[in-house]
């Protein structure tokens, strides 16, 4: 055995037996390439700098309110104390502006149009009408009837008229003004018409007189004299 040379193992074959060898340097070199890179890009600046923050404004101070002092003497020779104002001096662009806004003027009605009082005198009657008349019937027969309204003026003045009956439905054979000159008058649309012919003296009274037929009644539904209905109706 002491002839024989012990041969040493080659550093190549004594890796290839021992492949973690190799797994551990090549992490190693991964590690020492990942912190080179981390620091190249820590020395860049891939990202935009930040704007700068917005000036502010700062506001002027309030100046110290300073109390008012009153050196009025007393009676008795001592000194009152100062007496301080509630109220700071006012800043001009910092004093607090009102929000109550100022009351709007109340409109007062123009002179002579005054407004109904509830409660108040009640209004007047319409005057009544120069030219009255009253409706009645002088003679009924079978398929007609002779009517008339006797007309009174009372009125100071000489006046003249008109008249007007509404039948539904019938005929009007003629019409006339006893003991007074005649006018005209018509019968359209169921509406009878008479418009006098001279003018009524103050509290003359004359009757107009007028005969229909199939009218089926003697009651018209409307009468009326310059625009004011008849009485006996």
């Amino acid at each position: 055995m002491s002839g024989t040379r012990r041969v040493r193992p080659s550093p190549g074959a004594a890796i290839a037996s021992s492949p973690w060898i190799i797994v551990s340097i090549g992490v190693i070199v991964m590690v020492v390439l990942l912190v080179v890179a981390l620091g190249s890009v820590r020395g860049r600046r891939t990202f935009a700098e930040a704007p700068p923050p917005a000036p502010t404004m700062s506001l002027p101070e309030l100046p110290p309110t300073t109390p008012a002092a009153s050196t009025a003497s007393t009676a008795s020779g001592q000194v009152a104390r100062p007496t301080t104002s509630a109220a700071g001096p006012v800043v001009p662009g910092l004093s607090p502006r009102s929000t109550v806004l100022p009351a709007r003027p109340t409109p007062s009605p123009p002179a002579g149009t005054g407004t109904a009082r509830p409660g108040g005198p009640p209004a007047p009657a319409p005057p009544a009408p120069p030219v009255t008349g009253r409706y009645g019937v002088v003679n009924s027969f079978d398929g007609g009837f002779i009517g008339e309204v006797r007309l009174v003026n009372t009125a100071g003045t000489a006046r003249g008229w008109t008249v007007r009956l509404t039948f539904p439905r019938g005929r009007l054979v003629a019409a006339w003004v006893s003991g007074a000159e005649q006018g005209s008058g018509d019968f359209t649309d169921g509406v009878f018409t008479y418009r006098s012919g001279v003018d009524l003296a103050p509290g003359a009274s004359v009757p107009l007189q007028f005969h229909f037929e199939q009218t089926g009644t003697t009651k018209p539904t409307s009468c009326a004299v310059d625009g004011a209905a008849c009485s006996g109706l």
